[in-house]
């Protein structure tokens, strides 16, 4: 059987990496916060999107590309930054950033990942995208922007929905701690998925290792669900954002917004594009679903829109984009596709993606993205 018929679908791959990596670390990619209804809210709120179907439009091949920042791209969808990505899949910022230089997509690393900007930089594309959570320490915050650019990172992405660390209760009860510790009880669930472990054997256990050089990776005192990102951290405020803006010689994204007041702001202090998203529910639990913010920031700014959080396939891109997005982010899809297929698992992904994306394309006979047509509600 070939890749398509076993994973036809995104929920084949999640599947599939559910069985391939231990529970604790499942847990700690498929979780969310609470009661985790803002990530139901995510799902649920794309559900009710509809597009009127097109009929009579003769044959044609749809256009997938699009413009973003200024720069082409063949696919309208990128790889978004997950912290801790070395412990989904062992090597998994490595994998992901080889498959963003491929498929010539966005690839976002994060502050937190197991891999430093210098691990990336042999690997990275065109569209090496850096995501900072935002140090307190002037000299810190200068010293990872250095890093960054002499990596080849060319676009900055500052996340601000994190202003403390949140419960996210499912992976407190997992029994994983940050950095991560095998137990007794999780060495049990490690001897049960022999890839993971082995390929755990090869890079170590992981940890944040662009934090090495300015933390005490011993400090104690942090919850379950912190870790040692948070004794660098502040909470930003604007002063913070012109700072960066200033500091910054490049495109300038800021994630996490939900509204059109900031926005408007953001666009007058000068950023370059906003990041619609409420960290797929991973951060607070009485969040409104990102499809649902979109209009609305769509109408407060001219700025370019990047939406992520629910998104699982061709039609939800669709949707987004439809609904005022110019451009789409995933992130727990890249890692459930790495998870089920390993370093396979991204290139399958980006085709399952594509290949709805031209389908979904066809039915409502649009053959550019520019021309979809507008969304409506759909009704049970």
């Amino acid at each position: 059987m070939s890749l398509d018929d076993r994973y036809p679908a995104l929920s084949d791959l999640r599947e599939g990496a559910r069985r391939r990596i231990p529970h604790f670390v499942w847990e700690y990619l498929d979780s969310a916060t609470g009661e985790e209804r803002t990530k139901a809210r995510n799902r649920d709120r794309f559900d009710a999107i509809g597009l009127m179907p097109s009929v009579l439009h003769g044959e044609f091949t749809p256009d997938l590309s699009t413009t973003f920042l200024g720069q082409k791209m063949p696919l309208p969808f990128g790889i978004s930054p997950i912290g801790m990505s070395g412990l989904i899949w062992p090597g998994a910022e490595r994998m992901l950033a080889q498959a963003g230089k491929r498929l010539n997509i966005p690839y976002s690393l994060s502050t937190v990942a197991t891999a430093m900007p210098e691990d990336i930089a042999p690997h990275l594309g065109e569209h090496g995208w850096f995501q900072m959570y935002p140090p307190r320490d002037e000299e810190i915050r200068q010293d990872m922007l250095d890093r960054a650019r002499a990596a080849g990172f060319k676009t900055l992405v500052l996340t601000v929905d994190v202003p403390v660390a949140s419960r996210r209760e499912r992976q407190t009860r997992s029994g994983l701690t940050n950095p991560p510790k095998l137990t007794p009880r999780l060495l049990a669930q490690v001897a049960t998925k022999p890839a993971w472990a082995a390929g755990i054997m090869r890079t170590g256990m992981p940890h944040m290792r662009m934090l090495d050089k300015y933390t005490d990776a011993s400090a104690k005192g942090r919850s379950t669900t912190a870790h040692v990102g948070y004794l660098l951290r502040t909470s930003p405020d604007w002063s913070y954002i012109k700072w960066l803006r200033d500091a910054w010689d490049g495109p300038f994204i800021v994630k996490g917004v939900t509204r059109p007041t900031d926005a408007k702001k953001l666009e007058q202090i000068g950023v370059d594009a906003i990041w619609v998203s409420n960290h797929a529910g991973r951060q607070f639990d009485g969040a409104p679903a990102t499809i649902d913010a979109l209009p609305a920031i769509r109408k407060a700014t001219a700025l370019p829109l990047i939406l992520d959080s629910g998104v699982e396939s061709g039609l939800d891109i669709l949707r987004a984009l439809a609904s005022g997005a110019n451009f789409v982010m995933l992130g727990r899809a890249w890692h459930y596709a790495l998870g089920a297929l390993g370093e396979k698992g991204p290139d399958h992904l980006a085709s399952v993606l594509a290949k709805d994306l031209e389908a979904n394309m066809g039915q409502l006979g649009a053959e550019t993205l520019a021309k979809l047509p507008k969304p409506f509600e759909l009704r049970r």
